[in-house]
């Protein structure tokens, strides 16, 4: 009797043991599906799903499938931070989103104090610098991406001046700061200093600053429908300068929204699904079939965050949060040992990313690559 009890109980715990191997990797998708972060949140969103889709396909991760709740941010800061702490409370093991700067920098106080990793689409500078050991960029800081572009707008097109347009949320002010930093650099001058509102439908008057201000170059950084706004109403006007921006303003929501107004924007990319590169085109299409719709920056941001995620996950060999964040600061992936990540990519002591990049022109409907800048650690 005793023996068959000592069977059943190591039965038992075997089942347990099992049991608990075959628990799922739960991750918390906490982005902007309404509101004025829609866009970027869906396609942030649909990135990250799709990744996960192709991982459990291929067995998940160190055998664990992955399990996702996905949630509406609203694009509001003070929903984020509640859905963070549901997240907490569901003992999720990382956090993807939001995507809007404004929203992560008050959600990423919730997932830092209980130790979860927290993966953001986010780019205002002010994001990494608070020495959270637990946030993750997904793409460029302004303070990287913004002396690229300067470079451009000072050798490239030989500009003195420039009229800057941006929207008045963190997201703006910090790319507006980056921005002046940089071209103060390179000598040249921000003659026109445009604040726009967030949702704002009238461009009018501000295109009509900028274009009275008879500066060399209009930089427009603003979100994605606020930007083909601004876009429509500066070829309106007539202007003649050359438009440039970073990132949103060529993006593929962008250029579908102005339509022809688009044509001839010029912008600086950490991403884009037109990239002369064959993965990148891999990518596009089975987003595309997936979804119905060309995928953007963000939908990029949150296929290749998932593969960082289980790279660093399968280093550390087993499922401890702490240890994960930890290997992910220094961590170096290549795209040949693991294509999902696309491009090569190294993910510094902050949190940030450094990969190539690209300088876009927005023609016919689509980003064409002008040139491809290498990722600022290389030799």
């Amino acid at each position: 009797m005793r023996r068959l009890i000592s069977t059943v109980i190591a039965a038992a715990a075997l089942g347990l043991a099992g049991s608990a191997f075959a628990q799922p990797i739960k991750i918390a998708l906490t982005v902007e599906l309404s509101g004025a972060g829609t866009t970027s949140g869906t396609n942030f969103k649909d990135g990250a799903l799709l990744a996960i889709k192709e991982i459990n396909a291929a067995g998940g991760i160190l055998g664990h499938k992955i399990e996702t709740t996905v949630a509406d941010t609203q694009s509001n800061p003070g929903v984020a931070k509640g859905l963070a702490q549901k997240a907490i409370d569901d003992d999720v093991f990382a956090v993807f989103g939001p995507v809007f700067s404004g929203s992560i920098l008050v959600s990423m106080a919730e997932t830092r104090r209980a130790e979860i990793p927290n993966f953001t689409g986010g780019e205002a500078a002010a994001i990494t610098k608070q020495g959270n050991p637990y946030i993750f960029r997904t793409s460029f800081t302004q303070d990287t991406a913004m002396p690229k572009v300067a470079r451009y707008i000072a050798s490239n097109l030989k500009a003195k001046t420039v009229a800057l347009m941006y929207v008045n949320n963190d997201f703006g002010k910090g790319g507006r700061d980056s921005l002046i930093k940089a071209l103060d650099a390179r000598g040249v001058k921000v003659i026109a200093d445009i604040s726009t509102d967030q949702s704002q439908l009238d461009f009018s008057a501000p295109v009509l600053k900028a274009k009275q201000s008879n500066a060399d170059v209009i930089f427009v950084y603003t979100n994605e429908e606020e930007a083909a706004r601004a876009l429509r109403e500066l070829r309106k006007q007539g202007v003649t300068q050359p438009i440039v921006g970073e990132t949103v303003l060529t993006s593929q929501k962008v250029i579908e929204l102005a339509g022809e107004a688009a044509n001839g924007a010029v912008a600086h990319v950490g991403l884009t699904v037109d990239a002369p590169i064959p993965a990148m085109r891999a990518f596009r299409a089975k987003f595309e079939k997936e979804y119905n719709y060309i995928s953007d920056h963000n939908g990029i941001k949150g296929y290749t965050g998932m593969y960082i995620l289980k790279t660093a996950i399968e280093k550390v060999g087993k499922l401890d949060r702490k240890a994960v964040a930890k290997t992910l600061h220094g961590l170096k992936i290549s795209a040949d040992a693991v294509p999902g990540v696309i491009m090569d990519v190294s993910v510094d002591n902050n949190g940030d990313l450094d990969r190539a990049s690209f300088l876009v022109t927005a023609r016919n409907g689509k980003q064409e690559v002008k040139e491809i800048l290498p990722a600022l650690g290389s030799k």
